[in-house]
C-alpha cells in the first residue's frame, strides 16, 4: 500500500494561523496527515473525490471542510478535468494550531460550540452550501486581514461555522479511534466491549446482560441513546477496522472481512458499500497505485 504522507506545514510556533490560496488545473498533493487543523474551501472542483479518513465522496462545484489533527485527508482528481475555457480550480486553505484553543479556553460556556464543532473535526465536517455561500466572502478576503484583526476574524469564522446547519461528519468514529461520552455507563460498557472483542462473536444477548437489561429495553435503549441499532452499531465498529486493514495491509478482502468478525463475506460487501459509498476494492484502490490530488 502507499504510504499516507506526513506533511510539516509552513505553520511556525510563533503564529495562531496559516492561509494561502491557490489556483490549479493539475492536482499533485499525496493523502497526507500533519497535526494542524485544517479549513479548506475548494469552488470550480466538481468531480474530483475527496477523502477523509474513511470516507470518499465525490465533490461538487463549491466545498468546505474542516479536517481535525492527524486525520489523513486529500483530494483526488477522478472525475474533474479542466480544459480551456474553464475556470481553474481556486482553493483555499487555512491552517492553525491544535493547541491555539487550550482545553481551558474551550471549556468556557461562550465557547462551547467551537469546542464541539472542534470535536467534531476529528471525523472531518463537510459543510451546506448555504453556510459556503454566506462565508465564501470572508474566507477570501482572510489572506488581506493581518495581526489581531486576523485572529479575531478566524475565531467569527469558527463560531459562526459551529452553529450552521446541516453540517455532516464524514469518517468513521472507529476508523479515528475517537473517544465518543454517550453520558451512559451502561453504552459505553457495551461499546468498550464491542470495540475489544469486534473480530469475536458479539449478540444481542450478551451485550444486553453486559448492560443489565432485557434484550428489547437495550435493543430501545441503545436506539434512543446513539441513534443507531445494536447491529448498526457493531457494524460501525467492525467497519472502522476493516477500512484500517485495507489501507494499511495486504490481506485479501475475505480475510479482513473474517478478521473483523464478519462470517458471510456478501454480508461484508454489501453494507461496506453502503457505509461507504464503494466496494472494498475501491475503497483500497483510492489508497494505493498513481493518483493526483488538489
Amino acid at each position: 500500500m502507499n504510504e499516507i504522507y506526513r506533511e510539516i506545514t509552513p505553520l511556525t510556533q510563533y503564529d495562531c494561523f496559516t492561509v494561502f490560496t491557490r489556483s490549479k488545473t493539475i492536482f499533485d498533493f499525496p493523502l497526507h496527515t500533519h497535526d494542524e487543523y485544517e479549513l479548506n474551501l475548494i469552488l470550480s472542483g466538481k468531480g474530483v473525490k475527496r477523502i477523509i479518513g474513511d470516507h470518499t465522496e465525490v465533490i461538487d462545484d463549491a466545498e468546505l471542510v474542516l479536517v481535525g489533527n492527524n486525520l489523513p485527508h486529500g483530494w483526488l482528481t477522478h472525475c474533474y478535468k479542466w480544459e480551456q475555457g474553464m475556470p481553474e480550480v481556486q482553493e483555499i486553505t487555512v491552517q492553525f494550531h491544535k493547541d491555539l484553543f487550550d482545553d481551558k479556553f474551550l471549556k468556557r460556556n461562550q465557547l462551547f460550540f467551537v469546542r464541539s464543532l472542534l470535536e467534531k473535526s476529528a471525523k472531518g465536517i463537510s459543510f451546506s452550501r448555504d453556510t459556503i455561500e454566506r462565508l465564501m466572502p470572508r474566507f477570501q478576503a482572510l489572506s488581506q486581514k493581518s495581526g489581531f484583526d486576523s485572529i479575531l476574524e478566524l475565531m467569527s469564522i469558527l463560531h459562526d461555522l459551529s452553529v450552521s446547519r446541516n453540517m455532516r461528519t464524514l469518517s468513521n468514529s472507529t476508523f479515528t479511534e475517537e473517544s465518543v461520552n454517550f453520558n451512559s455507563r451502561r453504552i459505553e460498557r457495551v461499546f468498550a466491549h464491542m470495540r475489544d472483542h469486534y473480530d469475536k462473536e458479539i449478540n444481542l444477548t450478551s451485550v444486553a446482560k453486559l448492560a443489565g437489561m432485557s434484550e428489547v429495553s437495550f435493543s430501545r435503549f441503545i436506539k434512543k441513546r446513539t441513534g443507531k441499532t445494536f447491529i448498526e452499531s457493531l457494524n460501525e465498529i467492525r467497519l472502522g477496522h476493516a477500512s484500517r486493514y485495507l489501507i494499511n495491509t495486504t490481506d485479501t478482502i475475505s480475510e479482513i472481512a473474517y478478521k473483523c468478525g464478519f462470517n458471510n463475506l456478501s454480508y461484508f460487501n454489501r453494507i461496506f458499500r453502503n457505509k461507504n459509498g464503494c466496494t472494498p476494492k475501491e475503497f483500497r484502490g483510492n489508497y494505493s497505485g498513481t493518483r493526483t490530488f488538489v
